[in-house]
């Protein structure tokens, strides 16, 4: 009798153990995964996108997290000038701060192209080069399309993949990595390791900022990807047109004396040029002409300034 009875007790322990194991996985099924800096920024902007104004208190309910780290998020993303800081919260950043890459093509056009249409004039058949994702690098994939420069390109950006790749004298490699819909390139540990794989003659880049900082870049995960390329490469060339002088962006790419080349088109005045003027940085200004000629690439040498 007592055997039985242990059986039973032995039994129904059985079965609480299980109803309890099914339990508490539903509840960790039910609760929500718990999002990485990067990915909390992400889903801060996209709330952004949704509505005028979010709040840090709905923000750290929504993420489970404290109100102290939703508002370091929004200090750091203020900081990138991603988000305007209000009480209790923040709202989208105000009209020119920073803007998704089909916005940022309408802006500057004829310089972006002038630019790009330069620095492939600094590139010879058979040269092996990274170029990074941004409107004015694309503008440099355009032009070494057109001119059917025989080069081997890798990238994190699919769109100068694209464009690079429509040409039958080029080699194109694209890194893997997490996709950004809104730069239509990739970023993260998987791209930085590829990127890491390969050594190349030089690196063609973009940025958000040049200050007397050095360089810097607004968009989180193209920093990683920048510093990587540039360890990568032989020669350092930087396409930055002159309405980035003077900004400061939250992520340093590069002092001013890690700069390589600048290419740009203006010579940088004031504390920029006081902070490049004594480093090893060269500046190539590329001259101001019609937009509809393409000789402006053809002798880099004649703007060549250090």
């Amino acid at each position: 009798m007592q055997h039985t009875s242990f059986q039973v007790l032995r039994f129904s322990l059985n079965r609480l153990g299980e109803y309890w194991s099914r339990a508490r996985s539903a509840v960790e099924t039910l609760e929500p995964r718990r999002l990485k800096k990067v990915e909390r920024r992400e889903q801060i902007l996209l709330e952004l996108r949704l509505k005028p104004h979010v709040r840090v208190s709905e923000l750290a309910s929504l993420f489970g997290v404290t109100t102290e780290t939703v508002r370091r998020d929004m200090e750091e993303l203020s900081e990138a000038g991603l988000l305007n800081r209000a009480h209790g919260g923040a709202s989208a950043a105000s009209p020119g701060i920073h803007r998704d890459m089909d916005e940022r093509r309408l802006e500057r056009v004829a310089e972006r192209e002038r630019l790009g249409r330069f620095a492939a004039s600094l590139v010879s058949d058979g040269e092996t080069v990274m170029i990074d994702a941004g409107t004015t690098t694309m503008e440099f994939a355009r032009a070494l399309a057109f001119a059917e420069r025989r080069v081997t390109a890798i990238t994190n950006s699919l769109q100068v993949a694209m464009v690079l790749g429509q040409s039958q004298a080029a080699q194109v490699r694209l890194a893997p990595g997490r996709y950004m819909q809104q730069e239509a390139a990739v970023i993260g540990t998987e791209a930085c390791d590829y990127l890491s794989g390969f050594n190349v003659d030089a690196c063609f880049l973009g940025a958000a900022g040049l200050s007397e900082a050095g360089v810097t870049e607004a968009v989180e995960g193209f920093d990683a990807i920048k510093r990587t390329m540039l360890r990568q490469s032989s020669a350092r060339r930087f396409l930055i047109d002159s309405s980035k002088f003077g900004r400061t962006r939250l992520f340093r790419i590069a002092t001013c004396d890690e700069i390589g080349t600048l290419v740009t088109d203006a010579l940088p005045e004031g504390q920029l040029g006081t902070a490049i003027r004594d480093t090893p940085t060269e500046i190539l200004v590329v001259p101001v002409s019609d937009p509809r000629s393409h000789s402006d690439a053809l002798q880099a040498d004649q703007f060549r300034v250090r």
